[in-house]
Parts: C-alpha cells; structure tokens; sequence
C-alpha cells in the first residue's frame, strides 16, 4: 500500500510539528526548576546598592584599573578588564566630562576604519596592545561589521558620566599587563583579571 500526503495533509504535519516544538520549548524556558529562581534575586539586589550608577556593572571595582585624559575635559576611567571564557576581553568604565560646558564626543574616538565609522559614534578606535607579544588587538565586530563596543553617543554635558564597555580578542593566558590606547586619549597599562 502506498501512502501519499497531499499538500493540505503536509501542511497539517508540519503546523503539529512546530507546535510540539514551540510547546517544548516554552515549557524549557518557563524557568520552574527549584534552583534557578534566586539567581535573579541576586541580581536584581546588586543593582538596588548602586542605583544608575556606573560603578553598578558586573565585575567593576570602586578604584580604577587607570584614568585616561582626553581632549576638552574628557576623561575615561577603566574599571575592569576581564577576561571571559569565550576568548576575549571586556574592558568597562565610564566617560565623564570634566569640563565646564556641554562638549560634542569627538568622532576620532570612532577609529576611522570605514566599516566602524559607517555604524555611527562608538568608541571602535580602542585597541589593546600586548607589549610582550607584539601584538595590537582592535575592538571586536560583529556579522555586520558594528563594532561590540559602547555606540550611540554624541554629547556628553558637563559633568555627565556614561557607561561604556569594549570587547577586543584576549591576549593568550599568560598575558595579563596591556596598554589601552583610544584617540585622543593617553594611553594606560591595564591589568587583565580571570
């Protein structure tokens, strides 16, 4: 005996087959298990002590790995450097104007690679510099070509502060001591920590 399914019989197949499908799955992520239900307690207590504050983000210190001086008040402290399992780094810190009036983020912070400056303001200039490789390491992208860093910004008013991170590739594990450089910023040995 030959079994054919029609069009209609297909489709009816297939619509059974995603609804099983979509049910596991919701039922996976429907979080019931015993353990899980205090994790994001946890984190939703650690961002209650800081409120908006910068200093609030995961693997931050209150004493800064390094302050960088910029141009017209700009200043950039580098509150961690970590470095995560899936092979790169996470540099985080907050850009502050220090200066007395409202001031245009310079665009040179961008780098000017042509695929980073075509996404807009970021800070896509930032590079890692191993001294005892040799090596430079740039600022992550992603499939787009958008660079895995803070973007979106122009204006920073005085004494306003932002939150920024960038992602680079991590040095081998040995290597812990870098230089972070951004345009137009002094550069700064960082420590790598994990």
């Amino acid at each position: 005996m030959i079994i054919r399914f029609t069009p209609k019989a297909r489709r009816g197949l297939v619509a059974l087959t995603m609804t099983v499908g979509l049910t596991l799955a919701a039922g996976g992520c429907g979080g019931g298990g015993g353990g899980d239900d205090k994790k994001p307690e946890t984190s939703a207590s650690a961002s209650k002590g800081g409120g908006s504050d910068p200093s609030a983000q995961e693997g931050q210190s209150d004493e800064p790995l390094a302050e960088l001086k910029g141009s017209d008040g700009l200043v950039l402290q580098i509150t961690s450097a970590q470095r995560d399992s899936g092979g790169f780094v996470t540099v985080n810190g907050t850009l502050k104007n220090d200066g007395a009036k409202s001031l245009v983020v310079p665009s040179a912070l961008s780098g000017n690679e042509t695929e980073i400056v075509r996404n807009g303001r970021s800070l896509g200039g930032a590079t890692l510099i191993d001294p005892k490789g040799k090596k430079r390491y740039y600022v992550l992208r992603d499939t787009d070509g958008r660079p895995l860093t803070t973007t979106g910004f122009s204006t920073l008013k005085a004494g306003d502060t932002l939150a920024v991170f960038m992602q680079f590739p991590a040095p081998p594990a040995g290597t812990n001591d870098v230089d972070f450089q951004l345009p137009t910023f002094a550069a700064a040995s960082i420590q790598i920590s994990g």
